[in-house]
């Protein structure tokens, strides 16, 4: 088991899957089911299937004997100088280790089944291959009990290669399902190789050495340098560099990040060489949480499946109702040899009806669809937002973080008199040098980038609520709310209008004066995605409703629904308030999607038929919600329901195979074709029909892995929204 799973090789739970709910420490079979449990996460590197290669082996080892088993039967007269008693003799030793060997793994199931009172597809694989094995070896050892209408070309007729025929083909129906299994874990093994192996840690004493990944503990201090992976979560405390954090946000360019800063485990460092401390390890890393998710939907079972699960079992009894029907109608008013005909049709209803194609239509869509949706961003968490997703008609977005950037970014300054823009700029920057308020933050950046030489700044005060101050070449600076500068100055230099204009579109607005006279003033917003204007079309093209609920001041609330166009937008909301506002949408009539990224949006995303977290927000926010955009990028929902949809119609399409099969399948084997005919259904025949169906159902689940979610629209122009609220 990989570290990232968060747990030692001896404490992997097993789970069905084809029955989640079904776990247990170390491995075995589902009571349920009887199919073999599997690990719930797998391991990084790919790790041989027991299972697969048990089937394997019995398969392989038993095929010649079937064959030549085979071919004994369909040889008629041709071998008649051997005499019944040897051509049945030798068919009872050949046929004996591929029904006894080789279909041991189906009786173990059948009988498990019969027990736990939970009648299923191998309840049927059993009773029908023992019918046949079981007749033919009394037909062996005691031919006298027959009347001579059981005799055909001196001897009483055997199915010894109906046995042997089934077994082999239900065992290659397993393996392909198994190896198509197999092919489901691919997105979790290309995530789980995506963290390094060992991580290089530095001792307290200063020396260094790599360990095992799974040996960094939180507050471990590690190095990375440069072109390698970052080993787990966690702070940047020395050096700078760009890190390739495609792996997460799909973005190419890289990000330049320093002191402070946060890494992701997993992401590709630069050039620069950097000295982390580990924050999050083992499972509590993204990349695991991640990694998780995927493992957590992929077991989950759709709504639709809980349909198909309670009718199997009903079918199951019905099926086995019809062959006993069917074998009584057959023995007593069939023709002769009658009882012949009746074990035969018997045995064929049996076969046909096995409903392993039933068993696998949904589980397969949810494995492959989930797999297909991680590749594109977006993480479900239950089989049940898959079908959900695609029901919604109205999504309620946060503002902060999902509509827009969710930090401050300098937006604008403006000079009063003589003084130069860039001066002002300057002096604001070196007074904001010593403040860690967000607004500070994007003003000093904002001068970093434009390479402006900042100067210290003396006697720093911060006055909560209002602004800070200072001296900066000598100069007294104050710098703040219109309200304390214009205390100060006397008046606001005339800028009171562009000010009021910068706070209609959103910006927040702080004034600079030097010396007790207004300087100038600078702008700074949370920008609204690039994307998001792109995103919002093609969810209203999809007839979605769009609605705003933010924490922020109704008038910055309005300002960024005005830039988008969206209506309505309620400010000021409360998590408690967004949670009602989804149950109060709910309440008339429509279902609700509700898309965040903050410990604030939690209540609402639990609340809403499908709660969307984005993937750069809060771990509260993501384990509250259904579906993760990854990329925190809202074009992710676009795909999302178009996977849904997808899921959902192939779901369909297989529950419908599979019933439309059983439904004719089952007459078939019956003999309905016989009175008019003379057709009768052999149970090979049956059984390669079964195995077909399965296959079919696999085949067309793994059509998702290929399902096209189309290109989306360009990103729309950057408006500038509010700061955070």
């Amino acid at each position: 088991m990989s570290s990232l799973a968060g747990g030692r090789a001896g404490a992997v739970t097993y789970t069905c899957p084809m029955h989640p709910q079904v776990r247990q420490p170390g491995p075995g079979h589902c009571p349920i089911c009887g199919m073999a449990l599997e690990p719930e996460l797998p391991s990084a590197e790919p790790e041989e299937n027991l299972e697969q290669r048990d089937f394997s082996q019995r398969f392989w080892s038993t095929l010649p004997l079937t064959l030549i088993v085979l071919a004994i039967a369909m040889s008629g007269d041709s071998l008649a100088r051997l005499g019944p008693a040897t051509r049945n003799g030798t068919e009872f030793a050949l046929s004996a280790p591929v029904v006894l060997w080789g279909g041991w793994p189906f009786f173990v199931r059948c009988l498990a089944s019969i027990r736990t009172r939970n009648p299923n597809m191998w309840t049927l694989i059993g009773i029908g291959v023992a019918a046949a094995f079981g007749y033919s070896i009394v037909a062996t050892l005691a031919p006298g009990l027959f009347p001579d209408s059981f005799r055909m070309h001196g001897r009483v007729g055997v199915y010894f290669e109906a046995a042997s025929a089934i077994v082999s083909l239900t065992l290659l129906g397993q393996l392909l399902e198994l190896r198509a299994r197999s092919s489901t874990s691919a997105a979790i093994r290309v995530l789980l190789g995506l963290a390094p192996k060992t991580a290089r840690r530095i001792a307290a004493d200063g020396s260094e050495a790599d360990v095992a990944l799974d040996q960094v503990q939180a507050g471990d201090r590690l190095r990375v340098r440069p072109g390698e992976k970052v080993p787990v979560d966690g702070v940047i405390v020395e050096g700078a560099s760009n890190l390739d954090e495609s792996m997460l946000t799909g973005e190419p360019m890289p990000v330049r990040k320093g002191v402070g800063d946060k890494l992701i485990g997993a992401t590709l460092n630069g050039t620069g060489g950097l000295v982390m401390r580990a924050d999050q390890v083992g499972a509590a890393t993204v990349l695991a949480q991640i990694v998780q998710l995927v493992a957590q939907a992929q077991r989950t079972r759709a709504p639709m499946q809980k349909l198909a699960d309670r009718v199997a079992r009903w079918f199951v009894l019905a099926v086995l109702g019809i062959a006993v029907l069917t074998f009584l109608a057959w023995g007593l008013f069939g023709p002769a040899p009658s009882w012949t005909h009746a074990i035969l049709v018997a045995v064929s209803v049996l076969i046909i009806a096995c409903p392993c194609a039933l068993g696998l239509a949904t589980p397969m869509t949810i494995m492959v669809a989930t797999g297909r949706a991680a590749r594109a961003g977006v993480l479900f968490r239950d089989a049940e937002a898959i079908e959900r997703l695609r029901q919604i008609d109205t999504l309620i977005v946060d503002k902060t973080g999902t509509l827009t950037e969710g930090h401050p970014a300098f937006r604008e300054v403006i000079a009063v008199g003589d003084t130069a823009a860039e001066r002002v700029l300057q002096l604001a920057a070196s007074l904001d040098q010593g403040s860690e308020h967000p607004v500070a933050t994007a003003i000093v950046a904002e001068a970093r980038r434009r390479g402006v030489v900042l100067a210290p700044a003396e006697g720093f005060d911060s006055l909560t609520g209002r602004g800070v101050r200072g001296t900066v070449d000598g100069h007294a600076l104050l710098l703040g709310t219109a309200d304390m500068v214009a205390e100060a100055a006397g008046s606001l230099g005339g800028l009171e209008a562009r000010a009021a204009q910068l706070r209609g579109e959103g910006a927040t607005v702080v004034f600079l004066s030097v010396d007790g006279i207004v300087a100038g003033a600078l702008a700074v917003a949370d920008p609204i995605k690039a994307s998001t204007p792109a995103a919002l079309a093609e969810l209203r093209a999809a007839g979605l409703r769009i609605v705003m609920a933010t924490g922020d001041a109704q008038g910055t609330a309005d300002a960024v629904a005005r830039a988008l166009g969206i209506d309505p937008a309620f400010g000021e909301a409360k998590p408690a308030d967004k949670a009602e506002l989804v149950r109060k949408l709910q309440a008339e009539g429509r279902r609700v999607a509700m898309a965040g990224d903050g410990i604030n949006d939690a209540p609402a995303l639990a609340a809403a038929d499908v709660g969307i977290a984005m993937g750069t927000g809060t771990d509260v926010a993501m384990s509250s919600a259904q579906v993760t955009l990854v990329k925190g990028d809202l074009r992710g929902i676009a795909r999302a329901r178009a996977i849904s949809d997808a899921a959902v119609r192939n779901m369909r399409q297989n529950l419908g195979f599979a019933f439309l099969y059983n439904a004719l399948g089952i007459p078939l084997a019956a003999g309905v074709l016989y009175p008019a005919f003379g057709l009768l259904l052999n149970p090979m025949v049956a059984a390669l029909a079964m195995s077909l169906s399965s296959v079919s159902v696999v085949g067309n689940a793994l059509r998702l892995s290929r399902v096209r979610l189309g290109k989306a629209a360009p990103p729309g122009v950057a408006v500038p929204g509010s700061t955070p609220g």
